[in-house]
């Protein structure tokens, strides 16, 4: 009995830390701007750009469609992508959220 209990604690605590790890990796942007389609770029990394006042970013989404907000100012929610920017790009954000 004893050995399962040392076991099960082991067990929870391995995956408690990972799933720590993993929280601690992506971290949540928000940011303003134009959200444009993405043409010819040094980069081949999202599918739309946010332009902003000072910084753009790189686009992508899997819950939201993107073209409904071409040229319109916007305000994103998302989560930087890890492993980017890439050959001098933008950092690439998968996003979660729009508001107008």
């Amino acid at each position: 009995m004893r050995k399962i209990l040392i076991l099960s604690l082991f067990i929870a605590s391995i995956f408690s830390c990972s799933s720590m790890k993993n929280g601690g990796n992506s971290s949540v942007v928000t940011a303003s701007g134009t959200i444009e389609k993405l043409g010819m770029t040094t980069f081949q990394y999202g599918t739309h750009l946010l332009k902003g006042d000072n910084k753009t970013y790189a686009l992508k989404s899997a819950s939201i469609n993107l073209d409904t907000y071409l040229d319109k100012k916007v305000t994103i929610k998302g989560k930087k992508v890890a492993g980017y920017p890439l050959d001098g790009g933008p950092e690439l954000i998968e996003v979660t959220l729009i508001k107008f």
